[in-house]
């Protein structure tokens, strides 16, 4: 049933289809609850995340809680970031949440965990290969991985050259 298109008075029964009183009722109503049935397309707001403008998505990752959401991304991964949010709340703290926060960012990447490498307990490693990545990038991924990460884990380093937090292989950690 098409709401805007939806005549009130086709709704009555016969008896009521004859009454002068609901007929005003009707008449009067009806132009208002077909203009409530156009506009309340704009309450659904998840289902329509493709396409909602900018800067309602831009709000509704704050509302949303998108911890390492930038302005400045392009609506498409803007988007993206929106979709997952839920998920990645729900699986916070678990490698799975790092992989998908890194795969989101970047579209490549993996944890390689402490003892996949050698390295001390609570301790991984997200390597990103055959990419040339900015300082601002690494520290948004480095924002994007603590902000989904469990809090006793920590990120020793990452790249595939693994640039660190100072920027020579090896000792900072996060």
């Amino acid at each position: 049933m098409d709401l805007s298109n939806v005549s009130l008075l086709s709704l009555q029964t016969k008896l009521m289809q004859m009454d002068s009183t609901t007929k005003a009722f009707c008449a009067t109503l009806g132009p208002q609850f077909q203009q409530l049935s156009t506009e309340i397309i704009s309450c659904l707001i998840y289902s329509r995340i493709d396409v909602l403008e900018d800067q309602i998505l831009d709000e509704l990752a704050w509302q949303m809680h998108v911890d390492f959401y930038d302005t400045d991304l392009t609506v498409d991964k803007k988007r993206l970031l929106i979709k997952n949010s839920l998920k990645w709340h729900k699986t916070k703290g678990t490698p799975a949440a790092v992989n998908e926060v890194i795969n989101t960012v970047f579209n490549t990447g993996e944890v390689k965990e402490w003892f996949e490498y050698g390295g001390d307990p609570y301790t991984f490693r997200v390597v990103i290969e055959n990419e040339i990545i900015e300082i601002p990038k690494i520290y948004e991924l480095s924002n994007a991985i603590n902000s989904v990460k469990n809090m006793r884990s920590h990120l020793e380093c990452y790249y595939g050259y693994f640039i660190c937090g100072t920027f020579d292989c090896g000792q900072y950690q996060y």
